[in-house]
């Protein structure tokens, strides 16, 4: 059971994290969890780059270990890069020191100022820590107390691209529907979400950039 549409509710609970952009303007923001996976990633930006559109992509540590030279890609064509925890860790089912820990060592490899939970799922008290946390302009890898903070980025619009049972089409429509101003779009760059993903991702990117709408990183 997942939402397509982040609910206020949760966005009420969670009033720190990012959940969208401005509502003034039309840009929206795809994100890609999961990567960087060969062929997949690289078709990822192949097709951003057909329609001149840039993203964020939310790596795992391990990922970036295996396959550092698409790694390399997504950063080359200009693309943010975002922490994704080393190993997926489920929040709500991790101790706080370990996720930490784990963030910590994901962030050696993605030096960013951006961070996502996995599944979506983190406790207050790893948000709490997490945004104690502040980067150094020198090296982001290296915390510190002074200079910018981490930005935990959640979404406003879920694809279900992630879905085996989800129609690709399903998908598709899941998008357009809700994506409004200032949305930002879950994507998976995974093996799992292919099929859906390789069907929607050209078919939203021509929707919107007919409609007037530009595709900007976080």
């Amino acid at each position: 059971m997942y939402l397509i549409k982040s609910p206020l509710l949760l966005k009420w609970y969670y009033p720190s994290l990012l959940w969208n952009k401005s509502r003034t303007e039309k840009v929206i923001y795809l994100t890609f969890d999961d990567g960087p996976i060969p062929n997949v990633t690289d078709f990822v930006l192949k097709t951003l780059k057909v329609f001149n559109a840039k993203a964020t992509f939310f790596c795992i540590g391990d990922n970036i270990v295996k396959h550092p030279e698409v790694f390399e890609r997504v950063k080359n064509d200009g693309h943010a890069i975002g922490n994704h925890t080393f190993n997926h860790l489920r929040g709500w089912k991790t101790d706080d020191e370990t996720y930490l820990e784990n963030t910590l060592k994901c962030q050696q490899l993605t030096q960013t100022n951006l961070f996502r939970p996995p599944y979506g799922r983190i406790k207050k008290s790893q948000v709490k820590s997490l945004k104690s946390l502040v980067l150094s302009p020198q090296s982001n890898s290296q915390l510190k107390t002074e200079n910018s903070q981490l930005q935990i980025v959640m979404w406003d619009v879920l694809s279900g691209d992630f879905d085996i049972n989800l129609a690709p089409e399903k998908c598709y429509q899941n998008v357009i529907k809700h994506t409004e101003n200032g949305s930002i779009i879950v994507f998976h760059d995974s093996l799992k979400a292919f099929d859906r993903l390789s069907y929607t991702l050209p078919k939203v990117l021509a929707y919107f950039t007919e409609k007037g709408f530009t595709f900007s990183t976080l």
